[in-house]
């Protein structure tokens, strides 16, 4: 029989991205979470069923960006998550992108640390999140992202 509960895969890099998924990640109780990010020693601290640790990038070294690419295609074909959600930031933004791919739901929460703009992925990530959330009420916008309160 088929396990009715979702593979969740969340996915963010370190740092404050890395506390706001921890953060996000009591709402997913229940379903089959499976979590991904730069902090090799992170899994000590979340209960889930998989982790991985995964290449962190950014727009400043295509080399890094390059393998962080070809880790989260891998392991988004490896895994056929069901939903994929994010913090942020690149590693975030590609699991998104390989996870419409491969046919996940996709959520994106911009970070809270982005007060008067969106990050530089929070704006690529609306072309392929099917929920993409602000933190700040004022950066709601009619073509999204969306407030619905903040995880801070």
């Amino acid at each position: 029989m088929k396990d009715p509960r979702k593979k969740v895969l969340a996915v963010s890099s370190g740092g404050g991205h890395w506390v706001q998924l921890k953060r996000c990640l009591p709402a997913l109780e229940g379903e089959r979470l499976w979590v991904a990010t730069v902090e090799p020693g992170a899994a000590s601290s979340i209960d889930c069923e998989r982790f991985f640790v995964v290449k962190d990038a950014s727009r400043w070294s295509k080399i890094a960006l390059l393998r962080c690419a070809l880790g989260m295609a891998w392991l988004l074909v490896r895994t056929r998550p069901d939903v994929v959600i994010s913090t942020g930031a690149a590693p975030g933004l590609l699991a998104l992108i390989f996870g419409k791919l491969v046919g996940a739901r996709t959520i994106w929460i911009d970070s809270i640390a982005n007060a008067g703009e969106l990050s530089l992925s929070g704006r690529k990530a609306g072309r392929f999140a099917d929920l993409w959330l602000t933190q700040w009420p004022h950066l709601q916008t009619a073509d999204g992202p969306e407030y619905r309160g903040s995880v801070l």
